[in-house]
């Protein structure tokens, strides 16, 4: 269950992305994420997927591992597809009683998923080619100038980092607490699906309580290295651009201007 998780992960594969600095893939990415929001046609959608795509494998991180992240998430993309063909209104291809899709509908729908696998594809090469101690730093020290207006940079990027990792995290304690339910003869994978859902509602309570154990131990750990508000503290590694983080950097920005330009053009 843990290898079925995108967010979170870190996998060595000696890539171009793995050398870029973190500050250089934190900005490229907000940069292509922004720029999805003019994403309005076939065309546009296509070369999204073509550069998400030679991105991927740029990685070098097998297919695989992101075939396998996407089937936990396959409920909600189809929730979202569902959702967005039965309301949409529009010119109406089918109909059944109060069921009625659209062609406003299918097209949304479509689009919508498209955009959600898409973005979270992007996210998924962040951490997966980032160590989480990197992204923090590199997260600290792209708001370090927030730290004039007394905000708690080094705590806030330390708190997203871990909430990060606490996804396959979470999910390693889930699949412990299957396993001890399947040795004392109770599997829930033989269940219905209806069942099964219901199955897991019992779960939650040892989950939380482990995950809230976790966090305190995490917390313990935390204080016994002196670690406090964070201010002031040296780091072994220090980050320097290199000539590849600028030549990623201009790419991000002439992606985006490249479908902003489409989009206007098309209006």
């Amino acid at each position: 269950m843990n290898n079925q998780v995108l967010i979170g992960q870190y996998i060595e594969t000696h890539s171009v992305f793995h050398r870029l600095d973190p500050r250089t893939k934190l900005i490229s990415l907000v940069i292509v994420m922004l720029s999805f929001i003019s994403l309005d046609t076939a065309f546009s959608y296509l070369i999204a997927s073509v550069f998400v795509i030679g991105a991927v494998f740029l990685t070098r991180i097998p297919v695989v591992v992101f075939w396998r992240g996407f089937k936990p998430l396959g409920i909600i993309l189809l929730f979202t597809l569902v959702y967005n063909i039965l309301f949409t209104q529009g010119h109406i291809v089918w109909s059944w009683g109060w069921l009625e899709i659209t062609t406003e509908g299918l097209q949304n729908g479509v689009r919508f998923v498209w955009r959600i696998v898409l973005l979270i594809v992007l996210a998924a090469i962040l951490t997966l080619t980032t160590p989480p101690l990197t992204l923090a730093y590199g997260l600290q020290k792209l708001m370090s100038p927030l730290s004039k207006l007394n905000v708690p940079v080094e705590q806030f990027s330390l708190m997203i980092v871990i909430a990060i990792r606490f996804i396959p995290t979470i999910l390693e304690e889930l699949e412990r607490i299957l396993l001890a339910q399947k040795a004392r003869g109770y599997d829930i994978t033989t269940l219905r699906f209806s069942q099964r859902i219901l199955a897991y509602i019992p779960i939650l309570v040892p989950l939380l309580f482990t995950i809230v154990q976790r966090a305190e131990h995490l917390s313990d750990a935390i204080d016994a290295r002196a670690y406090g508000n964070g201010k002031g503290r040296t780091s072994y590694r220090h980050l320097q651009l290199q000539s590849i983080d600028y030549i990623v950097i201009v790419i991000a920005i002439v992606f985006a201007v490249s479908l902003l330009l489409l989009h206007i053009m098309n209006r």
